[in-house]
């Protein structure tokens, strides 16, 4: 969006320094605007969801449960998975090294008939 400095026009008008937009910019800055105020007038809920149910958990705590759960952890308590099927990764490819050339002396062209 560039700024047009003042500048006075061939028939004597002046013309004050302004933005210049791009053809369709202010219809589509003015979408995505009123979109935006919607999503954060929606979304909001003024905490009235939170006092009507249960407490909400703090952030931070990770639910790990117990198998042996009495109420409190004991010592020793292993904690169990919380997925069913085994995570497999991306192993890195191993490329082959690329034979080095063992001719160390120079080649001559001529001598085998090329024409080079």
């Amino acid at each position: 969006m560039p700024y047009i400095e003042k500048y006075v026009k061939s028939d004597g008008t002046v013309v004050r320094g302004h933005y210049r937009w791009a053809q369709g910019a202010r219809r589509e800055m003015t979408i995505i605007t009123v979109v935006a105020l919607a999503a954060v007038a929606f979304g909001h809920n003024g905490g009235q969801a939170a006092q009507d149910s249960e407490p909400r958990k703090s952030p931070g705590q990770y639910p790990v449960v117990f198998s042996e759960s009495g109420g409190s952890a004991p010592r020793g308590a292993e904690p169990r998975p919380t997925v069913s099927y085994p995570i497999k990764f991306d192993t890195p490819k191993t490329t082959v090294k690329r034979p080095t050339p063992t001719i160390s002396y120079p080649i001559d062209f001529s001598t085998l008939g090329s024409g080079r």
